[in-house]
């Protein structure tokens, strides 16, 4: 019982930004705004999404898919983040933080996958629009959607598992804003070169793999749309896919920096700094790109604000 006790603290302290005392307040305002537009932005698009039967195709069942996603991805970690902000102990339980590293790796892997099924589906849509409601059929857009779940929690078991088996040896300082792979991985006091080849392979398979697919999605809409005589119809298209092509560049551009960039200790801050990017930032600018973008959703949403004020009256 003392070795577990010496190996598996009780509760882990959260480091953060802690030896910069003055960036506290600043960051706790920065988090809680970015975390109120998220949940609004995203519940938002859920509802319209659900009410107006104009939205009720594939493209905006992807979107929705990925607004509880980002609702939840987000909640996983920054309710703590901003209680820890302002607490001068700043801890989370070990249940907690394993509950933490759990839902996050989940959610990530997850995102990471569902970009590249809504690529799919535009190619879909634009290489074959004659065939676009065959192929994309209610059954295969529920497969795909619970596939990219499946697979993300699949693989968070996985490297769960692998991380909280290391041996702590009573160390508890964690240096970071939540419990991540990376940073549970440089408490322990054994050899982490498996674990590190595990989570570079796990990332290629989760992060370059995705890309490579989108990336070869694009190309064949690239040119599709060269093909394409009018200038609005190629403008269409561009609009279309530019949300996604944005919020595919914000989440895969800092995961893979996070993740597949040789770790340098003259940059620790860095890890930090992008995990709240593609953790907090990119989910709250997701709904942002989307609507600003989007004609269908921007009109969705006046036919909703109008029906709301025709209700009232």
């Amino acid at each position: 019982m003392r070795q577990v006790n010496e190996s598996v603290p009780q509760e882990f302290l959260l480091l953060g930004f802690s030896d910069r005392p003055w960036l506290e307040l600043p960051l706790f305002v920065v988090f809680l705004i970015s975390y109120i537009l998220t949940i609004f932005g995203n519940l938002a698009i859920i509802l319209v999404s659900h009410l107006d039967p104009k939205l009720h195709t594939p493209m905006y069942f992807f979107l929705t898919n990925l607004s509880l996603l980002d609702l939840c991805y987000t909640t996983s970690t920054v309710p703590q983040m901003l209680v820890n902000i302002r607490s001068t102990r700043k801890v989370i339980s070990y249940g907690g933080c394993v509950a933490q590293l759990f839902i996050f790796l989940a959610l990530g892997s997850t995102e990471c996958l569902l970009l590249a099924v809504m690529s799919f589906d535009r190619f879909v849509a634009i290489c074959r629009p004659l065939h676009y409601s065959v192929i994309m059929h209610q059954r295969l857009c529920l497969q795909l959607a619970a596939a990219s779940w499946f697979s993300g929690f699949g693989n968070s078991v996985l490297q769960s598992t692998w991380t909280l088996h290391m041996p702590l040896c009573g160390r508890r300082e964690v240096d970071h804003f939540f419990c991540e792979v990376p940073a549970l991985l440089k408490l322990s006091c054994a050899d982490t070169t498996a674990n590190e080849a595990e989570l570079f392979f796990i990332s290629v398979l989760f992060l370059l793999i995705p890309v490579i697919l989108i990336l070869i999605s694009y190309a064949f809409i690239v040119q599709a749309v060269l093909r394409i005589q009018s200038a609005e119809g190629r403008q269409k298209v561009f609009g279309t896919c530019g949300s996604h092509l944005i919020v595919v560049s914000l989440f895969y551009g800092t995961a893979i920096s996070m993740y597949l960039q040789p770790p340098s200790p003259s940059s620790k801050d860095r890890g930090k700094m992008v995990s709240l990017f593609y953790g907090i930032i990119a989910p709250m600018l997701n709904p942002l790109i989307y609507t600003l973008r989007n004609k269908d959703v921007k009109g969705a949403f006046k036919r909703l604000i109008v029906r709301v004020f025709l209700i009232k009256k």
